[in-house]
């Protein structure tokens, strides 16, 4: 037996080992390697956030008039009321998810039948003891806040990301506002009107750089952390549906397995909303700059317009690894999906 589990076995047990996650390895080691693995981890991801807050401020200052400031203060309004919404609807569903198991206690009290209903415990597990009902409680309130504690760092990861599209759509937006306006130069003279124009254009050229700029750095930076994600969504959701599919006949279980399903096609609606409105605002600057009076530009000046036009026709995306672009397109797939495949399983049952 032993020959068997350290053949089949041994490499899942090293990584647990190194990972401080083995449920035998002892205390102070386990904590070491944990506290050694977060240490990295944060050493990386925070220099990275560094930078993009760093750029939240200098878009800022770069801004030239009050109406480009109302653009961006738009823009951040909604980053803050997306961010709220998605938080406090995560906050409230995610506890409410673990209260379900209390429903059976509830109901003994409620409706009291000669027996008591069976407990549910609040997720699948193990906790090194011989009867779980016994400690009900406890593993109740261990689970409560152990979500709380985990759902708060993926909010931030997820609002983090949701403001800085919200951001780089501004930017988007104030270079638009910039190209539309080329052609408002009354009273400018003749001899001096190609200098103006071609300092109105480098002006509106450098802000579409920048947030061309900052599209790209953010499907870099949180690129693989995405596709994390994704996976872990995507395995989840299948297994959730698989047990969906299973246990039909149980009223609660099947409430559960809904409203977890139901929060993650939330989440990548959320992503996939946001990764539609980055490609819009990135394809639509051509047709700004098509619209801003460009025949009123003298032809010289007309001419640097043609290069952003011609990188206009190539949207910014924000993807998963290059594999799941988020896009409302690739959402409904993984709605077709997600329906396709519980009408399967469901079908054998």
């Amino acid at each position: 037996m032993k020959y068997i589990w350290n053949y089949y076995y041994s490499i899942t047990k090293k990584m647990l080992l190194f990972a401080g996650q083995w449920p035998y390895q002892k205390k102070r080691e386990k904590l070491l390697r944990t506290i050694l693995l977060i240490t990295t981890e944060l050493s990386v991801m925070i220099t990275q956030i560094k930078y993009l807050t760093d750029q939240l401020y200098f878009d800022w200052k770069t801004l030239e008039n009050p109406e480009e400031y109302e653009i961006m203060k738009t823009y951040a309004a909604k980053a803050r009321l997306i961010s709220l919404t998605y938080a406090l609807y995560y906050l409230i569903c995610c506890p409410l998810f673990i209260f379900t198991s209390l429903i059976p206690k509830i109901l003994d009290i409620v409706v009291p039948l000669n027996e008591s209903r069976p407990i549910i415990m609040p997720h699948e597990c193990h906790y090194f003891v011989s009867d779980d009902t016994e400690y009900f409680y406890y593993i109740f309130l261990h689970a409560f806040i152990s979500m709380i504690i985990l759902v708060i760092p993926l909010l931030a990861h997820d609002c983090m990301i949701l403001t800085y599209i919200e951001h780089v759509c501004g930017i988007f937006a104030v270079a638009g506002f910039r190209f539309k306006n080329l052609a408002h130069n009354t009273g400018i003279e003749n001899n001096n009107i190609e200098n103006v124009y071609d300092k109105k254009i480098v002006s509106s050229v450098h802000t579409h750089w920048r947030a061309l700029e900052f599209a790209e750095f953010l499907e870099n930076t949180f690129s693989v952390t995405l596709i994390i994600q994704m996976l872990i969504v995507i395995i989840a959701m299948s297994l959730t549906l698989f047990q969906m599919a299973i246990q039909l006949e149980d009223p609660i279980e099947t409430m559960r397995n809904t409203a977890f399903v139901v929060g993650q096609l939330i989440h990548i609606f959320c992503f996939s909303l946001q990764g539609q409105k980055l490609i819009d605002h990135s394809l639509q600057m051509q047709d700004k700059i098509y619209n801003c009076s460009w025949y009123k530009i003298p032809v010289k000046s007309q001419r640097l317009l043609l290069n952003v036009m011609r990188r206009s026709l190539q949207p910014n995306i924000l993807s998963a690894g290059g594999i799941y672009i988020f896009s409302l397109k690739s959402f409904m797939s993984v709605l077709q999906s997600a329906v396709s495949y519980f009408t399967v399983l469901a079908s054998f049952q």
